[in-house]
């Protein structure tokens, strides 16, 4: 897992790097944040605060709470997602697409690429809610660990990418 997280790392700082020296150009116009991803912010950090309670839970063996923070994790993370393609109409909406500017090609190709990988969390998370309703979790072991350790790390990647679009 950390050499996977390692690989998606490089990925976003190579396009850190292109994006710090491409917003030098005369055609970089910047973008305001669209309202709505304030609140997909809050949600992924909603997100990440039930995995943790999902986690604390299954360690204290309540596997009902344990199974409602799997399950509000992947609810939250869904809205997320729905806040993100909000966004993206947003400025569609104002008229500005993939295409209109720098800025919003590295808005929409980021983004697009954090939400395939909080996708792939997504679907990692389905066999593991099935796993907590079969009730196939073993006392003493935590199978959530690898799935908290890469959630928590896609909401750092994205504070990261909301600081580095908007706030640079």
């Amino acid at each position: 897992m950390l050499a996977f997280m390692g690989t998606v790392s490089m990925l976003f700082i190579g396009f850190t790097s292109a994006y710090i020296l491409r917003r030098a150009s005369a055609d970089w116009r910047p973008l305001p944040p669209p309202a709505v991803l304030w609140l997909s912010t809050l949600v992924l950090g909603c997100s990440s605060l039930a995995l943790e309670g999902a986690r604390r839970s299954l360690r204290a063996w309540n596997l009902p709470r344990a199974k409602a923070g799997i399950v509000a994790t992947g609810l939250l993370g869904g809205l997320f997602l729905v806040g993100q393609v909000l966004g993206w109409r947003a400025l569609a909406a104002q008229g500005i697409y993939l295409a209109t500017n720098p800025h919003s090609s590295f808005f929409y190709m980021l983004t697009g690429l954090h939400g395939l990988h909080l996708l792939g969390g997504l679907i990692w998370l389905v066999p593991v809610t099935f796993r907590a309703y079969r009730l196939e979790f073993v006392p003493g072991t935590d199978p959530l660990s690898l799935v908290a350790l890469y959630w928590h790390f896609l909401g750092a990647v994205w504070l990261y990418l909301f600081y580095l679009l908007f706030f640079s």
